[in-house]
């Protein structure tokens, strides 16, 4: 298999497919822990009632999350949580559009980006998305539900609490041969194997502080050869490239 083979079944097919398996569909956070602040924007996308995708409330009608995560799905098979650590709670609404970047692509990964609308407003508080994402080094944080181990048989339950861990903008080079640095983040984090894994997909990257968080990024895949998720770098869609067509296509 290739690199680019690995990362894809590391991603999207575990984003996908492995829901049906051992795990809900969206990756978790691998090294995490429980989240320390309030997260008003985080956003539990759910299919039959099991967490499918992460996502983040940027108006009260609209998350934005990856567009692997519209792959086989229709609008009807989801619902959303917002506002709450809890996966289960929240503000609860239906979802009406699904809209993945008219340029998204899975083989190989490209714009990996979609909006989605809700029925509703519902009562949280959006995150605005940032002017830009920031040079190598910048400081980020991840969240994320699900599973927390490389092993889903070792955790087939994925935790009900909100997971974070901190993060940081890494060297494009760290990244692998289908990483496009005009529209993604290279993205690695100061604790050793840790790192966003099957099922995190379309989660927040954030950058800034408690109260005061920036939406930059949103989880894609994995960023190296090795299948373990841990190890080494992610990648994370970069949401500021696609602001204008975010901004366009929710203002419709």
């Amino acid at each position: 298999m290739s690199k680019r083979g690995r990362a894809a079944v590391c991603a999207v097919a575990g984003a996908i497919t492995l829901t049906m398996a051992v795990a809900p569909s969206a990756s978790a956070i691998i090294g995490g822990h429980d989240a320390t602040s309030p997260y008003p924007f985080m956003a539990s996308v759910q299919k039959d009632g099991q967490h499918y995708c992460g996502a983040s409330l940027i108006e009260q009608d609209w998350i934005v999350t990856a567009g692997h995560c519209t792959v086989d799905v229709e609008p009807e098979d989801l619902s959303v949580r917002v506002g709450d650590h809890d996966r289960t709670k929240g503000a609860e609404a239906k979802v009406t559009e699904v809209v993945a970047h008219p340029d998204f692509s899975y083989e190989p990964f490209r714009n990996d980006v979609a909006v989605m609308k809700l029925d509703r407003p519902v009562d949280a508080e959006p995150i605005r998305l940032a002017a830009d994402s920031g040079p190598t080094g910048t400081g980020t944080r991840i969240l994320g539900w699900g599973m927390t181990c490389e092993d889903g048989s070792e955790c087939p339950k994925p935790p009900m609490r909100l997971q974070e861990l901190d993060t940081r903008i890494v060297p494009d080079e760290r990244c692998s041969e289908d990483y496009e640095a005009k529209n993604e983040l290279c993205t690695d984090s100061p604790t050793e194997n840790a790192q966003a894994c099957i099922l995190d997909s379309g989660g927040p990257q954030i950058k800034g502080r408690p109260g005061d968080w920036e939406l930059i990024g949103a989880t894609s895949r994995d960023g190296d050869a090795d299948p373990k998720c841990a190890t080494g770098p992610g990648i994370y869609t970069d949401l500021t490239a696609h602001r204008d067509w975010i901004e366009r296509t929710t203002a419709e």
